[in-house]
């Protein structure tokens, strides 16, 4: 089952499974999601939750009890219900179960609203704490972007653009963070995209480095610019050696550092809900 929403720009379509953005269209009918080509990446844009990144061991602890937990959690493999729908916006939301609290043992309500309007969509992730104690979690965004979008175009003829020439990277072994930084530096805000840019996987960004970055073309007006200003964490990636997309991922939460202990109070970025509050945030995506 899909939801459509529709403006004078942009038709966008969004799957009950996982609640995933599955195709956003302009009116002259360039696709700028990625496809899901099952032999290069199989997914559009999935939603992470309870967990953002790999787990040291796909295993966490909490009151003395072991969760097996995949990397980026269970949310995006779920079947999640419709609540409200119109032409411009829609709303999806999952609820904790007994299944989910095999791997997760806490009760939650989680929603996910898309808005579109003309050349803009944004996208409001919800967290409610519908139990009696504390709620541990991240959430976060991994939409991937068709690169290039047009035919006479290469993945080389693009780049990224950001607000500042100079940032810090967090180096990654296996998923997991390693210590220490490294410096990206960049020309007129922008890096070029090479086949070799994730050779060590993502670029992830750590300390709210970035309120919003575009995927650009030099050859064409094509543009799309994610903002998502007080976010802490952002991740860009591609599969390695890959030139067809490019993911650009806000986050609430980050993998595990590689000396983690697996104490999920503990984990670098955890979110911490008390019981009947909620969490909110959102991020837009702009078409050009």
């Amino acid at each position: 089952m899909k939801t459509t929403l529709t403006s004078n720009e942009l038709t966008v379509e969004i799957k009950a499974h996982g609640a995933e953005l599955c195709s956003i269209k302009n009116k002259q009918g360039t696709e700028f999601l990625w496809q899901a080509s099952p032999d290069v990446w199989p997914r559009h844009a999935p939603v992470l939750f309870p967990v953002v990144g790999k787990l040291k061991n796909n295993a966490f602890s909490y009151n003395n009890n072991s969760y097996s937990l995949g990397q980026h959690g269970f949310a995006r493999d779920k079947a999640f219900h419709l609540i409200e729908s119109s032409d411009q916006r829609c709303t999806f939301e999952l609820l904790s179960n007994a299944d989910t609290k095999k791997v997760f043992p806490f009760d939650f309500i989680f929603r996910i609203h898309y808005a579109l309007t003309q050349n803009v969509l944004v996208t409001s992730y919800q967290v409610i704490n519908s139990g009696t104690e504390q709620l541990l979690f991240s959430v976060g965004a991994h939409p991937g972007f068709n690169c290039p979008l047009s035919a006479n175009e290469t993945f080389e003829d693009y780049y990224l653009e950001f607000e500042n020439n100079q940032y810090q990277l967090t180096e990654l072994l296996e998923g997991l963070r390693l210590e220490g930084t490294r410096q990206l530096h960049l020309s007129n805000q922008q890096v070029p995209l090479s086949k070799n840019l994730f050779d060590k996987d993502a670029l992830v960004f750590e300390g709210g480095q970035i309120n919003s970055v575009s995927l650009c073309s030099s050859k064409s007006l094509h543009k799309i610019k994610l903002n998502c200003a007080n976010w802490p964490y952002f991740g860009i990636w591609s599969k390695k050696g890959c030139r067809q997309f490019v993911c650009l991922e806000p986050w609430y939460g980050i993998a595990d550092n590689n000396n983690s202990n697996g104490n999920l109070l503990q984990k670098d970025g955890i979110l911490k809900l008390a019981p009947k509050s909620e969490f909110s945030c959102d991020f837009s995506l702009e078409f050009h």
